[in-house]
């Protein structure tokens, strides 16, 4: 579903750039410069509405978060979101992500989060899906050794072909849920997409990989 055009985002966005970074590139190899410490760095690509990594941030103090978010009208929430709950450890980037490599420095992040990304469900915009090769290999440049991907989605078609691509791609498999919110895991930070599908009790896969 297409969000409506919100006219008034890029003021809001330019009132806060301790937030919403502007030329992340400028900050390359810096981030934790950025951010005063030294505590590793997660990444969440398509972060929407900011629930998710604001949630991970409110229950990990001592991680760095970076959410990237392509569309100006959906990163504006996840904005207005963050300035409520002033979080220090959050930043947010308004980019694509086909440009990670120019913003992180090789081994600069320690996690990637992918959560109910677009399924892109025709053929031929399969390289269009985040779990698709050159992502991955995007994902492994700016990872550092033995860096984890985290994907959730409610859509059994593509996680059946993100399982397929990690393990083509080589990475190892360390947990796979086919029924997250009937699974023992503790601590899931649910998504705003994720409450809406599990109200509706649809099932929501999960899956861990990590680079070897």
């Amino acid at each position: 579903m297409r969000l409506r055009n919100k006219p008034w985002a890029s003021d809001f966005i330019s009132q806060y750039p301790q937030y919403l970074i502007q030329a992340p590139e400028n900050q390359k190899g810096k981030w934790n410069e950025l951010f005063g410490n030294d505590n590793p760095i997660h990444i969440e690509v398509g972060t929407g509405k900011g629930q998710f990594i604001t949630g991970m941030a409110k229950q990990n103090p001592n991680i760095n978060y970076i959410g990237i978010e392509l569309s100006e009208n959906v990163v504006v929430l996840a904005l207005q979101k963050l300035v409520d709950v002033e979080l220090p450890n959050v930043k947010l980037l308004n980019v694509n992500a086909n440009d990670l490599t120019n913003i992180f420095e090789k081994g600069e992040v320690g996690q990637v989060y992918l959560n109910f990304s677009d399924p892109w469900p025709k053929k031929r915009h399969i390289k269009r899906r985040l779990t698709y090769k050159t992502f991955l290999a995007l994902y492994e440049t700016i990872l550092a050794d033995k860096g984890e991907i985290h994907f959730k989605t409610d859509n059994q078609g593509l996680f059946e072909y993100s399982l397929m691509s990690f393990s083509e791609y080589g990475l190892l498999l360390k947990y796979v849920s086919l029924d997250l919110h009937n699974s023992n895991m503790e601590g899931n930070i649910m998504t705003e997409y994720e409450e809406k599908f599990s109200k509706k009790g649809q099932r929501i896969y999960r899956v861990e990989v990590q680079y070897k």
